[in-house]
């Protein structure tokens, strides 16, 4: 559905990819027009408009990690060193890459991701801007929970997902700050955030610099963990994605041995988030829970009576 938004939003693309007024036949497209981040695309220029509530000093910072020459390799690095304001949004704008194949998963470059994920993890402190804030990955969550409540708050699948929400330690439901956050995080990790640049002949490169911050690596593991828990993650894809990490000298504390200590805790916690998003948008367009819906759902029902401070419980 068209938004009063997206014709700045396009006209904004379009100038970003020809300053000087040329016409042109590039030709464009809505990428994803959501309340939380809209998309756009005019030939090799992407323009995101970021959620209303973004901050700007928060979103500069991050936009200068993203351009770090020690990040070279890792974060698609963005077009302008700063945000454009948009009618009331705050635009951001990138290189275009191609993104995974959805339809094909065999593909899905689990070791790539996993390289880059150990590079944003040890890189040095005092390469980063003074003042980056914290990873929003528990703050996204909670930001699920309440998306539940809203659009799902009677559904049958809902009980369970809050019961396992309640068992979380309150760091992984972002009420209070976490105290052991330590390294460069990117906060949301999932195979939509990885390109290749240049289009089609580049390396993979992390995208998405919404959720980056100071933050716990486990969290960045956490999603392909908690899939891996769920049965979505066959075992040969899970312990390729973990010695990759290894490999590339990421956190020690998660080995291919015993990752389960650091990881219990987030993989539950995005277990929760993945199901209550389930939950409430196929309430939100009425239709019925699929099979990998039911997978996350069924997951929070086995893991809510687990206490906090079991380290090696995970769903599976």
């Amino acid at each position: 559905m068209t938004t009063p938004l997206l014709p700045a939003l396009r006209a904004e693309a379009r100038g970003a990819a020809h300053p000087t007024g040329i016409p042109c036949v590039c030709g464009g497209a809505t990428l994803a027009d959501r309340p939380d981040g809209t998309v756009v695309r005019h030939g090799d220029t992407v323009a995101k408009a970021h959620a209303p509530d973004t901050d700007r000093a928060d979103l500069d910072r991050r936009l200068a990690v993203a351009a770090l020459p020690a990040l070279a390799g890792v974060l698609l690095p963005p077009l302008r060193p700063t945000a454009t304001a948009v009618q009331d949004r705050l635009v951001t704008f990138w290189p275009h890459g191609t993104p995974v194949d959805p339809d094909h998963p065999e593909h899905a470059p689990w070791e790539a991701a996993a390289g880059l994920l150990a590079r944003l993890h040890t890189t040095p402190g005092h390469r980063l801007p003074p003042g980056l804030p914290p990873m929003r990955g528990p703050e996204k969550a909670a930001r699920a929970l309440a998306r539940l409540d809203a659009s799902a708050p009677g559904h049958p699948a809902a009980a369970p997902v809050r019961r396992a929400w309640r068992s979380l330690p309150p760091w992984a439901r972002g009420e209070v700050p976490y105290e052991h956050a330590h390294a460069l995080c990117h906060g949301d990790l999932h195979l939509g955030q990885l390109v290749r640049h240049p289009a089609d002949s580049g390396t993979w490169l992390l995208i998405d610099v919404d959720d980056l911050g100071i933050g716990d690596p486990a969290w960045d593991l956490a999603r392909p963990a908690a899939w891996f828990a769920c049965g979505l993650l066959s075992s040969d894809e899970w312990t390729r994605f973990l010695t990759a990490y290894q490999r590339a000298g990421g956190a020690k504390e998660l080995s291919v041995d015993d990752p389960w200590p650091a990881l219990d805790v987030p993989a539950r916690a995005l277990t929760v988030q993945t199901a209550a998003l389930a939950v409430a948008k196929a309430t939100e367009a009425g239709r019925p829970l699929d099979d990998v819906e039911e997978a996350v759902v069924d997951a929070c029902a086995r893991m809510a009576f687990v206490p906090p401070d079991l380290g090696n419980g995970h769903a599976k």
